[in-house]
């Protein structure tokens, strides 16, 4: 993953937000089906999201995302990019 795009300071990986923590989709760095995938569910440019908790263990994230709930795994957000908001 090339982050060189990514010089905002205030853009950090989705899978660094704390729980209740809100922030706006910037980019998704993720390739081919997991990318697909993750789109499909509604995480693009410009979607807002907030962290509403995380399994017992951390992994996998719940993300309220459009109105429903998703989980998410930490790995998978991590390629993922944000401005907290």
């Amino acid at each position: 993953m090339n982050n060189d795009n990514i010089k905002n300071d205030n853009i950090i990986s989705l899978s660094e937000l704390k729980k209740g923590e809100k922030a706006r989709i910037v980019r998704v760095a993720s390739r081919g089906v997991i990318r697909k995938r993750i789109t499909e569910m509604g995480i693009t440019s410009g979607t807002e999201v907030q962290v509403k908790g995380f399994a017992p263990f951390g992994d996998p994230m719940v993300l309220g995302v459009m109105g429903y709930r998703l989980g998410l795994r930490k790995s998978e957000a991590a390629d993922i990019f944000v401005e907290v908001i």
